[in-house]
């Protein structure tokens, strides 16, 4: 039974008497987060009760954070990476007073509403949702890749942008961690890169609590996480007793004071701490302690034990007296740096503001190519190389990246300038992620997160390393880019471990991300265009190994059609079009040449230029049906890849030339006509789709 609000009161003031402020608020952050769970009877309680002191000693003495003005640009970034303790990060934001855009980010009633419908304390913590959010965690290693990306986008910045006198960019990245985000193969990756660039901004803090969903570490688990850690090049500190926040506060001081390598610091911990029945258990993870529990658990801390989402007085008070004050003052000094910078400096102070916005520079698009027709043609990959390095010098927030790969990939910034992002020059525009894929999407995220526009790239088979990030880019709306190249059977001999089959339809997938598979070199501009102007959404631009045919634009309709995701590439002569061909990449030439001889022999066809389903799906249905009308149901869908989602454009019982199996290891010319993708199929596949047609009718 809850306590009267007269009761509450009571408690608040009592118990604010017993115990020091320091003690008050962990066992506050602990209860609300016991309290929370309980309530929606489900969720992690036990990691919020094991963390919280070492929380509290970052939030209230060394995270530069102003709880009122919560994204100001040089603020401290707290990330969560076991995001399943996403309770602590919301008693947090709640306790410290956190502002949203009308009042507190999360109110106690918010709380209460923990993993409800619509709730702003959902199950794990969501960027753009919740105000104090500063990413999208959950799946379990992604806070760690993230943080790096944050972590290079500081000394991005400060390479940038500071002046002497003026350090506009100095802040740090903390990231909370647990034995799954260690296990996990994403945070070896991203530690690997973080030691090798020396991110001396960059503090991950590891709840070595022993305990996963199965039981004990050691079922599975026995790394020497010093060693480990060391050997990637990172300091590392020690605290064997979470509750010690002396030992925290020496901890976090030995970071603050280090600029030469990342800092990794191992604090010991119980899961569940307090709880009678449930410390150092494996109950204590991921289910309700249970009401019963509950009540012994606050009789354990000396607090009320029928009092449930109490915040005894002074807490709030304290909060505000040390995070609040101290981060107002770290961002009122920033702001009057600011103030001056704009008058010493006011193009770079003009610069920045605009990439902070999001804004694309005036002029961007000025220096784009135009390719004339040419039968020969080129791989989309290279004409792609031509399109960064003609809008990069006018866009100074794009940074472009590789796994190793950009001599393949083509993405390397080649015009003077550009420079490598590496190890004493991390204001580079070319990133080398290593052969990290899986890093690399989680990196791109947290650059993203920061005001950075980048890009990474390899082969589309190697997307399958990423779909966790690409997919928490469409979950943030977070506009980050990536380029994929060797995007079929087309690229040959390397066979079928690196021809890509099922990539194209796993992407598509994903809601709100932007798939771009353009057929020619101006196509391939125009999605350059399509990305580039994106704010809110991710991008994966699919590009070739091989040359495709540059189209004759005088006879075909202008690339600009990419926008709207499908477009008329050509049409029947006069009349209404008796078949469709749709293609995409590399196929569009495939069913150029088929239309060109249907016309010859009299059939009415159309060719529809597919680039983009998602971008085609936005667009209203009077579109859509003017470019596949709904009463010509002969159609044919021509793509080397699954055919898998094609059903939706041809119909039922359309015709589609796919990839039914996997590839195999010969020359690209071999394998398409190995595979049916040959003029010769398209025609006797459009004629087929005709006869069924004109039999209908």
């Amino acid at each position: 039974m809850s306590l009267t609000s007269q009761n509450a009161a009571q408690a608040r003031s009592s118990i604010s008497e017993k115990v020091d402020l320091d003690e008050l608020c962990i066992n506050t952050i602990r209860t609300l987060s016991m309290d929370a769970v309980q309530k929606a009877n489900s969720g992690h309680p036990g990691t919020p009760m094991a963390l919280a002191p070492v929380a509290y000693a970052l939030w209230q003495q060394f995270l530069r954070y102003d709880p009122k003005e919560p994204t100001w640009p040089n603020r401290d970034r707290f990330v969560l990476s076991n995001g399943h303790a996403s309770m602590l990060l919301y008693s947090l934001i709640h306790l410290a007073g956190v502002q949203a855009k009308g009042g507190p980010a999360l109110s106690l009633d918010d709380i209460k509403q923990f993993r409800q419908l619509d709730s702003k304390c959902p199950g794990h913590p969501e960027y753009g949702l919740t105000v104090g959010v500063e990413t999208t965690t959950g799946p379990l290693g992604q806070g760690c890749g993230n943080s790096v990306g944050m972590a290079i986008a500081s000394r991005w910045l400060a390479e940038h942008f500071n002046r002497p006198g003026f350090a506009l960019f100095d802040y740090d990245v903390y990231t909370l961690c647990g034995d799954g985000d260690m296990m996990e193969g994403i945070s070896n990756e991203a530690a690997s890169l973080a030691g090798h660039l020396k991110l001396g901004n960059l503090c991950w803090i590891y709840d070595n609590n022993g305990i996963t969903i199965e039981g004990h570490t050691s079922l599975a688990f026995g790394d020497d996480m010093a060693m480990r850690f060391r050997a990637y090049g990172w300091h590392v500190e020690h605290v064997k007793d979470a509750n010690d926040i002396e030992a925290l506060d020496k901890a976090f001081a030995g970071f603050c004071s280090r600029t030469d390598a990342p800092t990794f610091i191992i604090v010991d911990s119980h899961i569940g701490f307090g709880s009678p029945n449930r410390q150092d258990t494996a109950a204590a993870h991921g289910e309700a302690l249970g009401a019963e529990e509950v009540r012994l658990t606050k009789r354990n801390y000396g607090w009320p034990e029928d009092a449930q989402f109490l915040v005894p007085d002074g807490v709030r008070k304290h909060f505000d007296d040390g995070i609040g004050q101290r981060g107002a003052k770290h961002r009122q000094d920033w702001q009057k740096l600011m103030t001056a910078y704009r008058a010493e400096h006011p193009k770079e102070a003009g610069d920045l503001e605009q990439m902070l916005a999001g804004k694309v520079p005036a002029g961007w698009d000025a220096d784009l190519p135009k390719f004339a027709a040419d039968a020969k043609g080129i791989a989309s990959r290279d004409s792609s190389a031509k399109v960064i390095n003609a809008f990069a010098p006018r866009y100074p927030a794009f940074v472009g990246g590789s796994a190793d790969l950009a001599p393949s990939t083509k993405t390397r910034l080649t015009f003077e300038g550009a420079g490598d992002l590496e190890p004493g020059t991390l204001g580079g525009r070319n990133m080398h992620f290593g052969i990290r894929e899986h890093a690399m999407g989680a990196v791109v995220n947290g650059m993203t997160l920061s005001g950075v526009r980048a890009s990474g790239s390899t082969f589309l088979i190697f997307s399958d390393y990423m779909k966790n990030p690409i997919r928490l880019a469409a979950l943030m709306d977070l506009p980050a880019i990536h380029v994929f190249t060797h995007d079929s059977i087309g690229l040959g001999e390397d066979g079928p471990t690196h021809q890509s089959i099922e990539q194209l339809a796993g992407l598509r997938a994903i809601p709100r991300l932007v798939t771009l598979r353009p057929g020619d070199a101006n196509e391939v501009v125009e999605a350059w265009r399509v990305i580039v102007g994106l704010k809110h959404q991710p991008a994966c631009l699919v590009l070739t190994r091989q040359a495709l045919p540059t189209l004759d634009r005088t006879r075909y309709a202008s690339a600009a059609g990419v926008a709207r995701g499908a477009y008329v590439l050509a049409d029947a002569k006069p009349g209404t079009p008796e078949v469709i061909l749709i293609g995409t990449g590399s196929e569009v030439g495939l069913c150029v040449e088929a239309y060109e001889t249907l016309a010859r022999e009299g059939v009415a066809a159309r060719i529809v230029s597919m680039p983009s389903w998602d971008l085609f799906e936005a667009q209203d249905e009077a579109y859509r049906d003017s470019v596949l009308p709904p009463d010509v149901t002969a159609r044919v869908s021509v793509e080397a890849a699954s055919p898998v989602g094609w059903d939706r454009y041809v119909g039922r019982d359309g015709a589609k030339i796919a990839m039914f199996g996997f590839g195999g290891s010969a020359p690209a010319k071999d394998l398409f006509k190995k595979f049916g993708f040959t003029p010769d199929k398209v025609i006797a596949a459009a004629k087929q789709q005709l006869a069924k047609s004109r039999k209908r009718t």
